[in-house]
């Protein structure tokens, strides 16, 4: 099974990336969130699923362990697919679908193209608690910095997105750097 490629981009499309590595180009499948993050990049490291079905394997590739080991919660769920799981993962982050299974926030669920309100409640029941439990230090930073950011008078949702962007692109950051770069991003 692959775990992990790290290698040159060759191809960069919404939702798809082929990926040298080894002299072999592989196809994975990605989050559209990842898109941005990998955009005039050479190269990408992303961390792998393989899924084997009887008739093909495909490869869906994460910029960070956390969001792997939340795709994989996700297919365990009842009536979710790779590209379900995988649609969850380019509309919520980890932490998004964690708040809104924890809170039971079914409609949010349920904008996801592909999930209905009953696909929704399956989720919420089959997840509760176990998202939570795939958290790191990330969202209590996460808080901190959108805390600051809107205490200093920018949007909520601008703050949030600021943030949850560098937070995917670079997972360990620091929070004075985290708050650094959502200054310049908000700034322009």
């Amino acid at each position: 099974m692959i775990g992990h490629l790290d290698g040159r981009l060759l191809e960069l499309q919404p939702g798809l990336v082929v990926m040298e590595a080894g002299g072999v180009g592989y196809e994975v499948h990605v989050p559209i969130s990842c898109h941005p993050l990998l955009l005039g990049r050479e190269r990408a490291s992303l961390f792998v699923h393989t899924h084997v079905r009887e008739d093909q394997i495909s490869l869906f590739g994460f910029p960070t362990r956390r969001e792997r080991d939340t795709f994989r919660l996700l297919l365990g769920v009842s009536g979710i697919g790779p590209r379900t799981a995988l649609a969850l993962l380019s509309g919520l982050t980890p932490d998004d679908l964690g708040a809104a299974v924890e809170a039971e926030q079914w409609r949010r669920l349920a904008a996801v193209p592909g999930i209905g309100k009953r696909t929704a409640e399956r989720l919420i029941v089959e997840l509760k608690g176990k998202l939570a439990s795939t958290a790191t230090a990330v969202p209590s930073r996460r808080e901190d910095a959108v805390s600051a950011l809107v205490n200093l008078g920018y949007p909520a949702r601008g703050a949030e997105e600021a943030v949850g962007d560098l937070l995917r692109s670079n997972p360990e950051m620091e929070l004075s750097e985290l708050l650094r770069r959502a200054l310049k991003a908000l700034i322009r």
